[in-house]
């Protein structure tokens, strides 16, 4: 019944945004006007079979990327249309005025020169508006998905051990293996990354969507990452499986026994509430991992009290958290020893614009860090914009991001 909503509203949608196919084309030749209103029509045949199938057969036999792709285009036709509707009603809202004012009013309308009537001036511009947003999400797949940046951040740390002066962290965030559609992009990126020769990479979670087997096609990608000091990982909101359905809760705890041996599998030393100790020349510095905390609807099972039981000693403490809102709910407030923390979660919403000193993204308005590096007192956090993505399969502005952090001696 769902999808036979969904298939009357993309009908007058379509039927409502032809109106301005038709007094566009109007003037063309009849080969032409015919391949354009005809034309016109394919991508609504397409979705409602793409709607159908979803209906009627199990679209989870298929590939999570298949899925994705399938919603994705359905989202940026529509979704793009909606631009071009509202001014096909403003130009319909004036003429019914008009109309409306002609019945009281008889003027004369013959005026000197010649002018693109304004229906049809407005229906071009309808066009227009629908193509530019069609175009930037087109180009956001194709383009954006993997076109990966490295963001670079100098931190200076007063209790930095002098061991670990100038120590190169490099992290990742936000793999979501399940949405990846080109390998060999994501190999790419992987291979940028490594030319930086981190000392030891941090992982701050969400290595799946929902289930863990979506990354077995990229375990020969990821299991390259490897670093001097080691690679050391988290889970993130996507990692535990509660998005998905399942048949019992025993088949998702072993979903979830099956990531954890994804990560081992991987040569990731992932924390579970707890930490580890880097030593050189003596000296130690500490890294804490939780499972994942957030603010408000998300899951809060991480517990940063084990993780930071035996490390109070330790001179620089690092703690990797999936979910930035974690930093000031607990981390401020009860751990003010903790002197950096690296998130990731937000993807930078995946779209928004990063020209100099200029950040803008719908994310800011939920998160108050969403993107880069933060200071409040003498505790730092950065937010890594992710390296994958999820649900729209690209990225527009916010390209996925390859993170070095250099530690310096303040």
């Amino acid at each position: 019944m769902v999808a036979f909503v969904f298939i009357f509203l993309f009908l007058v949608v379509d039927y409502y945004f032809f109106q301005a196919v038709i007094t566009v084309s109007g003037n063309l030749s009849p080969t032409v006007k015919s391949i354009i209103r005809y034309g016109f029509w394919l991508p609504t045949v397409l979705s409602i079979v793409a709607l159908l199938w979803w209906a009627f057969e199990d679209p989870y036999k298929y590939s999570a990327t298949t899925r994705q792709l399938v919603l994705s285009g359905l989202f940026v036709i529509y979704f793009s249309k909606l631009f071009g509707i509202i001014i096909l009603f403003v130009d319909d809202l004036q003429r019914g005025v008009r109309w409306v004012v002609g019945l009281f009013s008889k003027k004369p309308t013959n005026l000197p020169g010649e002018v693109i009537p304004r229906s049809e001036f407005l229906a071009k511009t309808a066009l227009i508006a629908s193509a530019i947003p069609l175009g930037a999400f087109t180009y956001g797949i194709i383009s954006g998905a993997h076109d990966y940046h490295i963001k670079r951040a100098i931190v200076k740390l007063p209790n930095l051990p002098k061991a670990f002066d100038g120590i190169k962290i490099g992290q990742l965030s936000d793999i979501h293996s399940g949405s990846f559609w080109n390998k060999t992009a994501v190999k790419g990126g992987v291979e940028m990354f490594l030319k930086e020769k981190p000392d030891v990479i941090f992982f701050t979670g969400d290595l799946v969507n929902t289930k863990s087997d979506e990354v077995k096609p990229y375990m020969d990608v990821f299991n390259k990452l490897r670093a001097p000091l080691g690679v050391f990982s988290i889970t993130g909101n996507h990692d535990y499986g509660d998005y998905g359905s399942w048949a019992s809760i025993q088949e998702k705890q072993k979903n979830f026994k099956d990531l954890i041996e994804a990560h081992r599998l991987l040569g990731f030393d992932l924390l579970l509430n707890e930490h580890r100790f880097l030593e050189q020349g003596g000296e130690k510095l500490a890294i804490l991992g939780i499972e994942n905390w957030g603010a408000g609807r998300f899951s809060k099972y991480g517990k940063l009290d084990l993780a930071y039981q035996g490390t109070e000693d330790a001179a620089t403490k690092l703690l990797l958290s999936h979910d930035p809102s974690h930093w000031d709910a607990q981390v401020r407030k009860e751990y003010p020893d903790i002197d950096m923390a690296f998130a990731g979660h937000t993807h930078g919403f995946q779209f928004g614009v990063e020209i100099g000193n200029v950040k803008w993204s719908p994310s800011q308005y939920i998160y108050k860090q969403w993107a880069g590096l933060y200071q409040e007192g003498n505790q730092y956090l950065y937010v890594n914009r992710g390296f994958g993505y999820l649900g729209y399969p690209g990225r527009i502005g916010i390209p996925p991001e390859l993170t070095i952090v250099e530690l310096k001696r303040a």
